[in-house]
């Protein structure tokens, strides 16, 4: 298991070598000078000039990739010119507030997917089942923008229930707080909930028709016992694989969730970064992304080797 989790680990390096070229490559792509956008269109174009060689775009590609690697390697991930301030400050700053909607919004989905999932396939071909499988195909189908912005609509301009832009003030209590990561956390796990529902619903469907479930029943042990302590620890391993992806893909998602509601996380750092050609800072934010990815996708292996020790990643059962 060591020398499995030790490969993982080593595994980890040339992800995050193509991560960080293909980042690297593409900010070069996106048009405009990040000189000209930190200075303002009325800049002279000496003063521009003198700019690039501050920031180091006087020089080719292949130096500026060069210095690049070899700073990232030793944690030094540059100075953020729009800020003014050295990057990881600036992402150690915001991880805390896009973890603090995106880890409710997968433990809500997680909840109420198994919820629903394990509801539906206790009752598979009702009309329950039916009307709950539509509404997570529709859940997985609706982008998160459109819900974002009916979710303002309705909630925060018709009925001016909750706040919609912000984190809130710890200084006006812990409520405000809450009330303005309802309508995030909402948008946020609205995807998460529909494909756990989906897979706990098919997960459970094949343990229940299983020969060990049958035993258990024939001994006349309760239906929700079965249920929810034999045959949801059976289906375990696919729920724990969708929960590995979905807490990623909540970490990266929350850029378009976050910029609707002007949630100041890594979602709007990313994108103000972009819009002011902040290459820097592009390239950092997203090698974190990726580093919270590969390191999510290592924590699911160890739990599945903790799970079924038989499982062997370098050559199968």
């Amino acid at each position: 298991m060591l020398k499995t989790i030790l490969i993982r680990c080593l595994q980890i390096i040339p992800s995050l070598f193509v991560v960080v070229t293909l980042t690297f490559v593409l900010t070069r792509m996106i048009p405009g000078d990040p000189a000209r956008a930190v200075l303002g269109p009325q800049a002279s174009v000496e003063d521009v000039a003198k700019m690039r060689e501050t920031m180091g775009l006087d020089q080719p590609l292949a130096a500026q990739y060069k210095d690049y690697i070899l700073s990232a390697a030793k944690g030094d991930f540059g100075m953020s010119y729009s800020y003014n301030q050295p990057v990881l400050t600036l992402i150690i700053n915001r991880i805390p507030n896009t973890l603090l909607i995106a880890l409710p919004a997968v433990f809500i989905a997680l909840i109420a997917g198994l919820l629903i999932g394990v509801t539906s396939a206790v009752h598979q071909g009702t009309l329950f089942d039916y009307i709950f499988m539509v509404v997570a195909l529709i859940g997985v189908s609706m982008p998160i923008f459109w819900l974002g912005l009916m979710l303002v609509l309705v909630f925060s301009v018709n009925l001016g229930w909750l706040p919609v832009l912000g984190i809130g003030s710890m200084s006006n209590g812990i409520g405000d707080v809450i009330r303005h990561m309802v309508l995030p956390c909402f948008c946020l796990a609205t995807i998460p909930t529909a494909t756990f529902s989906r897979i706990s619903r098919s997960s459970i469907l094949e343990s229940i028709h299983g020969d060990s479930i049958r035993a258990l029943r024939a001994r006349g042990m309760k239906e929700s016992v079965v249920i929810w302590k034999y045959a949801l620890k059976s289906a375990l391993p696919p729920l724990i694989t969708v929960l590995g992806l979905q807490l990623a893909g909540c970490f990266a998602g929350a850029i378009l969730t976050e910029t609707i509601f002007s949630w100041p996380g890594m979602g709007t750092l990313i994108v103000g970064a972009i819009d002011n050609r902040d290459y820097a800072l592009i390239q950092g934010a997203v090698l974190v992304i990726a580093l919270a990815f590969v390191i999510i996708n290592l924590i699911v292996d160890v739990i599945y080797m903790m799970i079924n020790p038989n499982i062997n990643y370098e050559g199968g059962n």
